[in-house]
């Protein structure tokens, strides 16, 4: 009878360990193979690629690599000579301008105050003519001047945002072209997350739903939203070929990977101490949206387990 009834409960105990086992591989399988969830994931920044406005021989540079700067701080200081004589010639010209529309509308007053029989009504109108051409010139010249004043302004290139100096390998010396990027400034207020999911876990993801983010290197997570999910990926049997026919590559192997298909994560929460940098991989967890969870993390999903199975004898809590 003791030989039966311990047969017995050894039959039970292994039913109960391998049906503990089959739910655990359930979860495990639907938690790698349909939850949506990546390890595929990137954090992004943007970038800004600052040119000066006007050309010149660098001479003084502000700042350092890796520095925090805000937006309309000087970054480095092109030599301003050329541009000082750029304004005094433009004043100067101002002057002339000023000085000449007064003579012309005092000739014009003059004219316009004579008699007919002193002056014609076609000479009253040369001078009329005469002083609108001043005028004009005089305003010609002070948007010369203020431009002038402009450009001497930008000697001083500034940040336009805020953010951290990145990659600098500018030195004094080096010359300035308009238009052309010499410095870069990280927009520090631009960090996203970037989660490379499988196509198959593309229809479980939903613009707003929440996302867990898990950095390598930090034990504590951030937290985001989805914003978009990109509408298209390149395809290398669409590049063009002989008289721009798509190549196709004919090989078929009979296993098929799914595409990787980019979401976006906008970033709400950093943890305290968390450093960001761009590049950085991480660990994208949908977790859902409205207070409905899509999917739960392998964590949370072992922890109901694990509630489950002990409710009977009390047990409760959190595994850690």
């Amino acid at each position: 009878m003791f030989e039966r009834a311990r047969r017995l409960l050894q039959f039970v105990t292994t039913g109960i360990i391998l049906a503990i086992a089959a739910v655990v591989c359930f979860v495990l399988w639907d938690y790698y193979t349909a939850a949506p969830w990546t390890r595929n994931g990137q954090v992004r920044v943007q970038v800004a690629d600052i040119a000066p406005r006007v050309s010149g021989q660098i001479i003084d540079i502000k700042v350092r690599d890796n520095q925090f700067v805000h937006a309309g701080d000087v970054l480095y200081d092109i030599d301003p000579f050329d541009f000082k004589v750029a304004v005094a010639s433009a004043t100067a010209l101002v002057n002339e301008r000023q000085a000449d529309m007064v003579l012309k509308a005092t000739q014009e007053y003059r004219r316009n105050n004579l008699t007919d029989a002193a002056a014609s009504r076609e000479e009253k109108q040369v001078f009329q003519a005469t002083a609108e051409v001043a005028k004009a010139q005089y305003a010609s010249a002070m948007a010369a001047l203020s431009q002038a004043n402009i450009n001497l302004d930008r000697t001083h290139v500034r940040s336009t945002v805020t953010g951290y100096i990145t990659n600098l390998i500018m030195r004094v010396g080096d010359y300035a072209t308009a238009g052309k990027p010499n410095i870069q400034v990280i927009d520090a207020s631009s960090y996203w997350v970037d989660g490379y999911f499988e196509e198959t876990k593309i229809r479980s993801i939903h613009i707003g739903d929440r996302a867990r983010l898990d950095l390598m290197g930090y034990r504590q997570p951030m937290w985001g939203h989805v914003i978009s999910i990109t509408r298209g990926i390149a395809t290398p049997n669409a590049t063009p070929s002989t008289q721009g026919l798509p190549s196709v590559d004919p090989v078929y192997t009979w296993v098929r990977l799914a595409q990787r298909i980019p979401v976006r994560v906008q970033i709400d929460s950093i943890p305290p101490g968390t450093q960001l940098a761009a590049g950085m991989t991480t660990t994208v967890t949908i977790v859902g949206s409205k207070g409905k969870r899509a999917h739960d993390t392998l964590t949370e999903a072992l922890d109901r387990l694990h509630d489950a199975l002990m409710g009977g004898t009390g047990g409760s809590g959190t595994r850690h």
